[in-house]
């Protein structure tokens, strides 16, 4: 038997008017569900713990039941275990997130049968240094954001790439996305969609006061530094904050030694879906 990892975000409605049908189905397909330990008595199943990494070495595949937010929390658990996983949009646009709520039976009898391929996505590591010593290290799957802080003057960034001087932002911010992350906090600010597997970085200026500042498009094995000048600003990874950048400090942006392992249940075509999510919200 499979044994599936469920992350479920228990705050949408959707999410918890399906999760035990959702673990029905499972227990059907011969899969067995382990739910997070604060769950596991109420739904009957195995348990793992979320903060825990050694409890969750036993399962074979994780899914995340909520929107993108929900699968890049649960990412962070699971990919330095090299666990493959996948998502079930309950959200909005659902952009990571493979599987509609329509196409969970399907998903879980493909998923029985081994019907599925494995596609891995680069990360990006960000590491804040002050005085030349690196304080924290964090990992991304979506991205990297320096933004400026609540009652900052309008910030002026520098960017180095390789060590070399590559650009001056008067900007709000800076984003560094991945191409998984493409589709997320970059694409609202300009930056352009680009295909998930590809080994590069997006850096695209936030609400820049200028009208040639545009997103920049390079490879990942390019190391990136980002000096937020006299400003203080706030350094965030997948949208959870990570360290207060201030004068003196800088951040170092360069490929992760992880990647997420993607589980890909259908055949749908990442031009096609960008379409139709895209123009569901018109």
């Amino acid at each position: 038997m499979k044994k599936l990892g469920i992350f479920p975000h228990m705050g949408k409605e959707k999410v918890c008017a399906n999760l035990k049908g959702f673990i029905d189905l499972c227990r059907e397909n011969h899969i067995e569900p382990y739910m997070p330990i604060e769950l596991c008595g109420e739904y009957g199943c195995a348990s793992y713990n979320p903060d825990n990494r050694r409890s969750m070495k036993k399962l074979d595949v994780m899914v995340s039941l909520g929107g993108d937010g929900t699968l890049l929390k649960m990412a962070r658990c699971i990919i330095p275990l090299g666990i493959p996983g996948f998502g079930i949009n309950f959200g909005k646009f659902g952009f990571l997130a493979e599987i509609d709520l329509p196409g969970i039976k399907n998903a879980v009898v493909k998923l029985w049968e081994g019907k599925y391929t494995i596609e891995s996505r680069s990360l990006l590591r960000a590491e804040f240094f002050k005085k030349e010593r690196c304080i924290i290290t964090v990992d991304a799957l979506n991205d990297v954001v320096l933004a400026k802080g609540s009652f900052s003057k309008l910030p002026h960034i520098r960017l180095y790439i390789n060590g070399k001087p590559s650009g001056l932002y008067a900007a709000d911010g800076i984003i560094v996305a991945t191409a998984t992350g493409s589709t997320g906090y970059s694409l609202s600010a300009g930056g352009p969609l680009v295909q998930p597997e590809l080994d590069i970085s997006i850096i695209t200026p936030i609400c820049a006061h200028s009208l040639t500042a545009r997103a920049l498009v390079i490879p990942m094995s390019e190391t990136i530094e980002i000096d937020p000048g006299d400003e203080d600003m706030v350094l965030t990874a997948d949208g959870e904050n990570a360290a207060e950048v201030k004068q003196g400090t800088y951040v170092r942006i360069s490929k992760s030694p992880y990647k997420m392992q993607f589980i890909r249940l259908t055949g749908s075509d990442y031009y096609q879906t960008w379409q139709q999510k895209l123009m569901r919200n018109l």
